[in-house]
């Protein structure tokens, strides 16, 4: 069984560059393997790095702007082409089965496998998935449109001597894209093992980030400070800013153990 696994698909915010795409990651946990947001060239960056879409059951989109979405299509079209029978589940909120079924309707409507959506309430913090060492949680954000990050955790039963089982929590990865600066959040994630916070714009860029409800590195590692995170991992850099060691250099002073998203990279949650 492995330790956990998050690969970064895609690091950048709304525009492409030449070395950013929209936001995706991969996470493993109890071997099991999930999807987190879905921007445009998802599936491509998966093919190269040999992630099977055999082992995806489940999906979970944060919000509906497109660069967390966009990349659905495609993937779910593709999969139909590959003759899949596995159902798989999309957890997201309602509006994304209203925009999505046309397409599916149109060009996936031959396709062997189901698509099990499962509509979320963005606002509030609750269970939404579950199984024997698996569970995620919503992280209600807050972002010009409704929003929520996810909190997953791995748990094991364990056998105590009077026939009894006590579950542990193993591992903990939080997934907070996109938001601005919100001590809210912290009491949901406090204690993460590993947490991914946006870090759109620098400090110079602060006001910005505040009309567009977007946060800055600073306020990615004070978030980190706050939860008492293992460690933080930032991304969904603006396209405004080429060098990413920049927003390194303004977050470390303030949350010593972080690290930069870059696409291809595996970390260990």
């Amino acid at each position: 069984m492995n330790n956990g696994k998050l690969t970064i698909l895609g690091c950048g915010s709304a525009k492409p560059t030449k070395t950013t795409s929209p936001s995706a990651q991969w996470v493993e946990l109890s071997d099991k393997a999930f999807l987190v947001d879905c921007g445009e060239g998802t599936l491509l960056t998966m093919q190269k790095l040999g992630l099977h879409t055999g082992r995806l059951y489940n999906i979970f989109i944060s919000h509906l702007h497109g660069d967390h979405c966009f990349g659905l299509i495609g993937l779910l079209t593709t999969l139909g082409m590959l003759k899949r029978t596995q159902p798989m589940h999309i957890y997201a909120q309602p509006d994304l089965q209203k925009l999505l079924q046309p397409l599916l309707d149109y060009h996936a409507n031959d396709r062997l496998y189901d698509i099990i959506f499962h509509p979320i309430n963005p606002r509030k913090h609750e269970v939404i998935f579950e199984d024997r060492t698996v569970s995620v949680e919503t992280i209600p954000l807050k972002h010009g449109v409704p929003t929520c990050g996810f909190l997953f955790k791995e748990t094991h039963s364990l056998k105590k001597e009077d026939g009894s089982f006590e579950h542990v929590t193993r591992k903990r990865f939080a997934y907070c894209a996109d938001t601005m600066y919100s001590e809210k959040i912290v009491p949901i994630i406090e204690g993460v093992d590993t947490l991914y916070h946006e870090s759109t714009f620098l400090e110079s860029m602060a006001e910005r980030s505040k009309e567009v409800k977007h946060s800055t590195a600073a306020d990615a590692a004070k978030i980190a400070s706050l939860a008492k995170a293992g460690k933080l991992i930032i991304g969904h850099y603006s396209a405004r800013v080429e060098d990413h060691s920049l927003f390194l250099d303004e977050a470390k002073p303030v949350f010593e153990n972080t690290f930069l998203a870059e696409e291809n990279l595996t970390f260990e949650i």
